[in-house]
């Protein structure tokens, strides 16, 4: 039986979230994981939420990022920028008493679910040139909205440093996951892309 697109794509996150190392460990307490085939209405609150909702906002601008670099000579891979965005992103943690180290981590996994959604735009886009964009967005402006993001991004995660140390971290997360895909309508690509960009959210 084919699953409904809907229901794939939730499997998607779901799948990838789970084969984290750690994930068994977090699944055996006493809050069961949240059913990902549920109705948006049925799922309660999540502490991860606001994380997750920012990691999408982050991941919706590398259509952007991709449309400013089609057709140009600019890479997908952008050590000089990816290595500007993990420095300054350390430094905003320790200036709020946030682990350095570790918001490096999940900025690097910021940064390769962009990466991940870049190629699979550059492919769709060379195998089917009349789905091309055909306006450039401004490179440096869509970076001013990157930065905004990622600064919040990092008060977000000082914020539920207990919350993702939690032996529920994951199950929340997936249920967070579920709650973002749903409401945004992600394809596989860029539902596949937040899965990644969620790997190390959780601590345990």
């Amino acid at each position: 039986m084919r699953i409904p697109t809907p229901h794939r794509t939730v499997l998607t996150v779901a799948a990838a979230l789970l084969a984290v190392p750690g994930t068994a460990a977090a699944s055996a307490t006493d809050r069961p994981p949240a059913d990902p085939l549920r109705p948006v209405t049925a799922l309660a609150a999540d502490p991860l939420r606001p994380v997750t909702a920012l990691a999408a906002d982050r991941l919706a601008t590398a259509d952007l990022v991709a449309a400013a670099k089609w057709g140009t000579d600019s890479p997908i891979d952008d050590p000089a920028r990816e290595q500007q965005v993990l420095d300054t992103v350390a430094t905003q943690a320790q200036r709020i008493g946030a682990d350095p180290d570790e918001i490096r981590r999940v900025f690097r996994d910021q940064i390769e679910a962009n990466k991940l959604v870049q190629r699979g735009l550059f492919a769709e886009w060379t195998a089917h040139p009349d789905r091309a964009p055909t306006t450039k967005p401004d490179l440096n402006v869509v970076r001013q909205t990157i930065n905004r993001i990622n600064t919040d991004l990092v008060r977000s995660l000082a914020d539920t440093t207990a919350d993702r140390t939690a032996p529920a971290c994951r199950p929340e997360l997936l249920m967070a996951a579920v709650e973002v895909h749903l409401e945004r309508h992600q394809d596989l690509l860029h539902t596949a892309a937040l899965a990644r960009s969620l790997a190390r959210i959780c601590r345990n």
